[in-house]
């Protein structure tokens, strides 16, 4: 579950943010335009599944993070990946 302190982190000059509850997470990044879904669900071990969409593409499984910060993180990492011209 997402505290009140992490969901006001998230840095809407980077991402447009979608959907965001306790639970749920729905951002848009600003720089590829790919949208990503967290879900932190309510158990004893916090864990962050992230999952990913390509502009009209269905959503897919990308991974899990340790934190709302990590999974963030990893987002922007992969958006520089793709920026970068990621090889196929």
């Amino acid at each position: 579950m997402f505290d009140v302190k992490e969901l006001e982190s998230l840095d809407e000059r980077y991402f447009s943010v979608i959907y965001k509850d306790l639970y749920d997470i729905t951002i848009r990044s600003k720089n590829t335009g790919h949208f990503w879904s967290l879900h932190s669900p309510d158990c004893p071990e916090s864990v962050v599944v992230i999952f990913h969409s390509h502009h009209s593409e269905p959503y897919h499984m990308h991974g899990r993070a340790k934190s709302l910060r990590q999974a963030v993180k990893g987002i922007k990492s992969h958006d520089r990946w793709q920026m970068n011209g990621r090889k196929w």
